[in-house]
């Protein structure tokens, strides 16, 4: 999955239209960044990356690029 798709995929789980998500936006802003976004995020990446993560991975960051980063997404 590339970047891009990976982000579209992640405006949907907050509920925003593809393309609105480029990486720097802060996950507090996100108005529908909400604990079933982040276990939908879980899913995501395993699914997608067949990264594991752990909640609490996804508790310390604070940009989509931080999830970008732990989901092991290509800059």
């Amino acid at each position: 999955m590339t970047r891009e798709q990976f982000l579209n995929s992640i405006d949907e789980i907050v509920e925003l239209p593809r393309g609105t998500l480029k990486g720097p936006e802060n996950l507090n802003d996100l108005e529908h960044w909400t604990s079933l976004a982040a276990i939908s995020f879980l899913a995501l990446a395993d699914s997608n990356n067949r990264v594991s993560l752990s909640p609490r991975q996804i508790i310390v960051c604070t940009t989509v690029s931080d999830l970008l980063r732990i989901a092991k997404v290509d800059p």
